[in-house]
């Protein structure tokens, strides 16, 4: 079992208003037509979907203040309202329990980010382009959806704009088609897809292949503004040592493909999406000062990607898992060890307040500094506890087991107890959920 359906049926209890789980979605097509000089956005959804356990008389999307064109359920119109971010379909008859149906959805607008405790999320108009940073609630920005990180589907995007800009989405690129002056791209992820990792960016790049997909099996892009060439080229340069480090530490690559973006504005963080990352000019200094977020956001792909929170209340296992593989990262290409770069986050957190528990660490503090250090402790702590050998057996024995699924703090306890040659309830008791700060964990060598 890898978790794919659980909690299909209870909200979010950071995002309550957020997804439906009285259904799942297994296939987004969206068919996009987007200018960038008005900012204007066209396009049909079309989703494919399963009803859960009981009859649907009605249902919702997640969906920004778009005007709609026609809805339609299973090829029939269907009565529909768009209010306060909810998109409320009644089909012409209700949908009986476990049956299959079509949701298609024409709208046009001008897409602007949504609104959050983190600020705009989502579609970002650009002084040249545009940019989808969704996490966590951004996808709505762009696209009607269930939004919520259980529901996991598969995507097909077409995207036409003019012909001098490039589109790059996470997926494998299947076609660009130019008729006068537009072009049209067509990206697939097959891959069971989060709404909030569906990321993508518009804008004059140029692009170039990082390493050599002989070597990992796995084609890795970069995509940047042509006057940061030399710098972009020294700062990614060792992506592809990463992607192996990683594959020997955490398992198969689980995507087909992996792109880089640089866009052409400063981003206050790097974002993740899946099989795509976007990092902001102010990443890129030539020196690689921000390597270890080339690593942090590698990571995501298996940690928050394939393996995914079946809410928010989890965050702590997305974002643990990439902070120590920037520590594993930094750890086995000459830099600092993990035990170093623990001692060190310890001393942080020590003088920071204690009050932050990361197996429910609240919607206000989901992105807190804290979350990120503390969780990367908890992590060494289970090393520490286990030993190298049954440590990364356990990590690359949940990439497996989880794979494209969804997951809880609960199920990672269990699963790394089967791994332990003594209980190990304890460093869950006092790093995951508790809130005092524990004595540093000490690696035995």
């Amino acid at each position: 079992m890898n978790g794919q359906h659980y909690g299909q049926h209870k909200a979010d209890p950071y995002f309550p208003s957020n997804g439906d789980p009285r259904y799942r979605v297994h296939r987004y097509e969206l068919d996009l037509d987007y200018r960038p000089e008005p900012n204007r956005l066209a396009g049909t959804a079309r989703l494919s979907a399963i009803v859960g356990g009981a009859e649907l008389d009605d249902f919702q999307l997640n969906f920004a203040d778009f005007r709609i064109g026609r809805v339609r359920v299973d090829g029939r119109p269907a009565h529909y309202t768009l209010r306060g971010g909810r998109l409320r379909i009644r089909p012409a008859k209700p949908l009986g329990a476990s049956a299959a149906f079509t949701v298609e959805v024409h709208y046009s607008g001008n897409p602007k980010p949504v609104k959050s405790p983190w600020g705009g999320l989502g579609w970002e108009e650009l002084t040249d382009g545009a940019l989808v940073a969704s996490q966590p609630v951004g996808a709505p920005s762009w696209y009607p959806c269930n939004d919520r990180p259980a529901d996991k589907a598969a995507y097909q995007i077409s995207l036409t704009t003019p012909s001098a800009f490039q589109v790059v989405i996470g997926g494998r690129l299947l076609t660009r088609t130019t008729r006068a002056s537009t072009t049209t791209w067509l990206y697939e992820q097959p891959a069971p897809t989060s709404s909030y990792l569906v990321g993508l960016a518009i804008g004059r790049y140029q692009t170039a292949l990082l390493g050599d997909p002989g070597l990992d099996g796995v084609p890795q892009t970069g995509h940047f503004p042509a006057h940061l060439l030399t710098d972009f080229s020294r700062d990614f340069a060792r992506q592809p040592q990463m992607m192996a480090l990683f594959q020997e530490l955490f398992g198969p690559y689980p995507f087909g493909e992996y792109a880089v973006v640089v866009t052409d504005e400063e981003l206050d963080v790097p974002v993740e999406a899946q099989g795509l990352s976007l990092f902001g000019t102010n990443h890129v200094d030539g020196a690689r000062g921000a390597e270890r977020l080339v690593a942090h956001e590698l990571a995501h792909q298996w940690f928050g990607n394939s393996v995914t929170v079946a809410d928010w209340q989890h965050i702590w296992l997305n974002e643990g898992l990439a902070k120590y593989a920037e520590w594993l990262w930094c750890e086995r290409s000459g830099g600092r060890g993990a035990q170093d770069l623990a001692a060190a986050a310890h001393s942080l957190l020590a003088g920071l307040p204690e009050n932050l528990s990361l197996a429910d660490p609240g919607r206000k503090n989901m992105f807190d500094d804290r979350l990120y250090e503390r969780g990367a402790l908890a992590i060494h702590a289970l090393r520490c506890a286990l030993g190298d050998q049954a440590f990364f057996r356990s990590l690359r024995s949940w990439t497996d087991l989880h794979r494209h699924g969804v997951v809880t703090t609960g199920m990672f306890a269990a699963h790394v107890e089967r791994f332990a040659r003594r209980p190990v309830d304890e460093v869950f008791r006092e790093w995951v959920y508790g809130t005092a700060l524990p004595e540093v964990p000490v690696l035995v060598a």
